[in-house]
Parts: structure tokens; C-alpha cells; sequence
């Protein structure tokens, strides 16, 4: 009892300072330079860190497993994944750009975990038999981590292509516009525009050269948790592997879980291979990685809604008996 309202305790303060730091994240956007703003959300994400971890600590103790047994557990820990990214980057750097990507990803998910959707899975129950073994902790967290740094690296690229077409767009925009007004008005209007780039050259420079610096930190970023959680998710599918052997005599079953997997994995390959080209750097390997976000939700969450294959305990069929 008094385990399970820890953590009910550490469930709803660990959403609610997470609220908060995206409250804060929206103030900024906002207002500019307000002091203690961005200290105070990088003290939010510390806070919601040690709250899930202690709540994954509470489950672990009085249920006796490792907390991955089902939807709901992974997807808490899916959220932890989240803030342990953006803690790595936080003490590593000293000042973290990436908690408008890792605090909205946690407060999703664990949003998700802790509605009324998943509620008869809140309450930790035995473990099943084919679960009953090491490598759960070994397979299921490498999973959860990989899945958490490919859709933290996957997002950063879609950020990227938000920034790259929408610079385009404007380019198209203001060259067409210009086209229509120089048959309009003739030469005083082009003697107007041309003074106007004239004065705002210095503005316009400056502008697009904090937009490069941006789209190549985004890239940067990208590349390095990809290749992060790349890694995880490769020793998940063998130890996933080795753990089959074990239970069902078979290494590969091309479960649907399975042959996600694969084809997540295929994905991020890809994109990794595109990106050691320099030439294909940025837009090209950008857009791969935005198609590896859908596909590690449809594999992490859409297979678990068919509730068939070999993976489906924790699918809300059969969790909800």
C-alpha cells in the first residue's frame, strides 16, 4: 500500500513539473531574456528525472521485476528514456537546447501511461512465464532506450526540414512577388527594392547566418543520438534474439514485432550510411529520419493495438483480463 501511493505520488509530480517546464518553454518563446526562466526549466527536468526513476525504483521493489512488462510500464520508462537524453546533454554542455524536444516526448508519453486508457495496468501483476527471465531486462530496456534516443534524433530532423522548406518557401514567396511588381510599376520600383536589400543586408546576412548555424546544430545533434540509440536498439534485437532461442527454439519467427523491428533498424541504417556522404548531409538524411519517426511508433505502439504475434503481452487485450 504504501509503495503503490509512492508511486502514485511520484507519478502525478513528475507530470505536473514536466507541465510546467513546457509552460516555460512557451513563456520563452514569447518573451525574450527573462531572467531565471531558463534555469528554472533545466531545474524542472532535473526534478522530473529523479521522480520517474524513483517511480520506476517503487514498481521495481514491490512488484518484483523490472518494471517492463507491459504497456504501461514501458511507456514510463520510455519516458525516463526522455530525460536521461536531455540530463547526458545538460551536463555535458551546461546549457541544453534539446529540452524543447525531450519535455514535450515525456510529457506525452507519460500523459499516455497514466490516462484512463491504461488504467487496469497502473497495478503491478505476476509476471507472465515466457517473461520470467534475464534477458527481459537486458532486451526490453535496450529497446525502450533505443526507441526514446531514434525519436529524440528523428525529431530533430523534422525540426530541421520545419526550418530548411519554410526558409524556402519565403525565398519563393518574395521572388515571385517581386517578379509581378517589377512588370507593375516598372524601373522606380526596382530602384526601391534595390535600395531596401541595400539597407537591410547587414540584418538579412546576419539572420540567415544564425538560421545556418542552427539547421547544422539540429543535424549535428540529430546524427549523434541517432547513432546513439542505433546502437541500443541493435543489441536489443540480438539479445531479443538470443532470449527467442531460448524460449521458442528459434532466433527469427518474423514475428510483427520482430519484422518492425527489423525494418526500424533498416531505416536508421539507411540514414546513417546517407549520412557519412557529405553530400547528402542535411535535407536528404533529415527526410529519412522524419519516415524512421513513424515507423518507431509503429512499431513500438501500433503493433501492440493488433494485440497478435509472440509480443503481445502488453497489448491492451491481454493485460486487461
Amino acid at each position: 500500500m504504501i509503495f503503490s501511493t509512492l508511486e502514485h505520488i511520484l507519478t502525478h509530480i513528475s507530470f505536473s513539473v514536466v507541465s510546467i517546464v513546457i509552460t516555460i518553454h512557451f513563456l520563452t518563446l514569447l518573451v525574450d531574456e527573462v531572467v531565471g526562466l531558463d534555469d528554472s526549466s533545466e531545474k524542472g527536468m532535473i526534478v522530473t528525472f529523479f521522480c520517474i526513476t524513483g517511480l520506476l525504483v517503487t514498481r521495481w521493489i514491490y512488484s518484483g521485476h523490472f518494471p517492463l512488462s507491459d504497456l504501461y510500464e514501458s511507456l514510463i520508462f520510455l519516458s525516463w528514456g526522455f530525460s536521461l537524453i536531455h540530463m547526458i546533454s545538460y551536463f555535458k554542455k551546461r546549457k541544453n537546447d534539446l529540452s524543447a524536444i525531450t519535455a514535450p516526448s515525456a510529457i506525452f508519453t507519460q500523459g499516455f501511461a497514466t490516462s484512463g486508457l491504461l488504467t487496469k495496468m497502473h497495478q503491478s501483476a505476476i509476471l507472465a512465464p515466457a517473461l520470467q527471465s534475464q534477458w527481459l531486462m537486458m532486451h526490453v530496456s535496450m529497446m525502450v532506450l533505443g526507441y526514446a534516443a531514434l525519436l529524440c534524433g528523428s525529431l530533430l530532423s523534422v525540426a530541421l526540414l520545419v526550418i530548411t522548406f519554410r526558409k524556402v518557401i519565403k525565398i519563393i514567396g518574395k521572388n515571385n512577388n517581386l517578379l509581378n511588381q517589377s512588370f507593375s510599376f516598372g524601373e522606380i520600383q526596382y530602384m526601391n527594392e534595390r535600395s531596401n536589400v541595400l539597407l537591410n543586408t547587414y540584418f538579412l546576412s546576419s539572420k540567415n547566418y544564425y538560421r545556418y548555424q542552427l539547421t547544422q546544430q539540429l543535424d549535428r545533434w540529430s546524427y549523434r543520438i541517432i547513432s546513439l540509440g542505433f546502437i541500443f536498439l541493435t543489441i536489443g534485437i540480438l539479445s531479443g534474439a538470443v532470449w527467442a532461442n531460448e524460449a521458442w527454439g528459434s532466433y527469427w519467427n518474423w514475428d510483427p514485432k520482430e519484422t518492425w523491428a527489423f525494418i526500424t533498424w533498416t531505416v536508421f541504417a539507411i540514414y546513417l550510411h546517407i549520412r557519412t556522404n557529405k553530400n547528402f548531409e542535411g535535407v536528404n538524411s533529415a527526410i529519412v529520419a522524419s519516415m524512421g519517426f513513424l515507423i518507431i511508433w509503429i512499431c513500438y505502439f501500433g503493433v501492440n493495438l493488433l494485440g497478435i504475434g509472440l509480443h503481445s503481452y502488453g497489448s491492451f487485450t491481454l493485460t486487461s483480463n
